[in-house]
């Protein structure tokens, strides 16, 4: 592969810096429909006019599938807050910012969030009866076309040289109702670790969004079954338990 450098690698694919492109290269069985799909995704939010890195080809890299984005270069937010913890809740505030933008934008070709969770709810191993009650409660979801992350974390927004903020991995985009992305990033911090960090972003996202937290809490126990799909058996522990407390919508 010349002369591209390694810049991560994760189970399904490995991103590389070739000058001012990123090229992601994905494993030799990735489907093709899922890599075309990314690339979709990606054009899409930019087509909203969201700060992602431009796809710029979409191909293959010694036979394995691969698509070539703008490479960004620049800190994550994770990398940020980790390096200045005094400056945590700066950080944590853009991180509301950038994802109350992103809400604001709509996109009717994505698949809606709804069908999304119900499939991912239906492909899970939770108990039958626990799995009935979550898919009545996504009947009773407000149809909305609202760009949603689905992965909405400070790993994934990379700050530029010139202090613009870069949102990627879009794999999990959808259009549905805001409440339940802000859901999935309260989850994302629970799951990272970060109480303190989860509560400070739950507070202050409902008084930025003008949500009520319970009623974004509410919609706990259905990101939490859909994120048990393939996550990690620690990880699935925990998640579970979430999902069969009594109380929906108790704050932990």
């Amino acid at each position: 592969m010349g002369d591209m450098r390694v810049i991560a690698v994760r189970n399904t694919k490995t991103l590389y810096r070739d000058g001012d492109k990123c090229i992601k290269v994905f494993v030799d069985d990735f489907k093709k429909s899922e890599v075309l799909s990314e690339a979709f995704h990606y054009s899409v939010v930019e087509d909203a006019g969201l700060h992602v890195p431009k796809v710029l080809a979409v191909g293959t890299v010694d036979g394995y599938p691969a698509i070539t984005y703008e490479y960004i270069k620049g800190p994550t937010l994770a990398q940020l807050m980790a390096e200045h913890p005094e400056k945590k809740s700066e950080y944590l505030d853009l991180l509301i910012d950038l994802q109350l933008e992103v809400h604001k934008k709509s996109a009717k070709s994505l698949i809606s969030l709804k069908d999304y969770l119900s499939l991912r709810i239906q492909m899970s191993s939770i108990e039958a009866t626990a799995r009935y009650y979550l898919l009545s409660m996504l009947q009773d979801m407000p149809i909305n076309h609202n760009i949603c992350h689905g992965d909405f974390n400070p790993s994934n927004i990379i700050i530029s040289q010139d202090g613009t903020p870069y949102i990627v991995d879009w794999t999990g985009v959808t259009q549905g109702y805001p409440a339940l992305d802000a859901a999935e990033t309260y989850l994302l911090f629970w799951l990272d670790g970060d109480i303190d960090g989860a509560k400070y972003y739950l507070d202050n996202f409902q008084k930025k969004a003008g949500v009520d937290k319970d009623y974004i809490q509410k919609w706990m126990p259905v990101v939490a079954a859909s994120h048990s799909v393939g996550c990690r058996a620690d990880q699935r522990e925990f998640l579970i338990g979430w999902i069969e407390q009594n109380e929906y919508n108790k704050e932990f």
